[in-house]
């Protein structure tokens, strides 16, 4: 296996982009499958960020106040998971601020 790949036979920048694709079910799935720590970071990245953004969206859909809120946090969400696919394809390892510290540590545990 080369030095870009994965586990999965992916170059790894392609790996850690697919990661974000679905959300938290993608990142399930590369988390478990993946070894190269490039690629886990993407994938637990994407399972604490859509997975939040997922219960906020939903929280704020039961408060009719705030329910004029969602379109916008659902267009900030877009543009974000637009932002990481792209970042993770060319190989950064762009952390959201204060989520990518966490991310770091819990792909450490895992």
């Amino acid at each position: 296996m080369s030095e870009n790949s994965s586990q999965t036979g992916l170059g790894k920048t392609t790996a850690a982009a697919l990661s974000y694709v679905l959300g938290p079910i993608t990142g399930v799935i590369f988390l478990i499958l993946e070894k190269d720590p490039y690629v886990r970071f993407h994938a637990m990245q994407s399972i604490i960020i859509f997975s939040t953004l997922f219960l906020i969206q939903w929280i704020l859909g039961f408060t009719i106040v705030l329910l004029p809120i969602t379109p916008f946090i659902s267009l900030l969400a877009f543009i974000l998971w637009l932002f990481l696919i792209y970042k993770a394809w060319q190989g950064d390892q762009w952390e959201v601020p204060f989520v990518g510290k966490y991310a770091k540590k819990m792909v450490e545990r895992v």
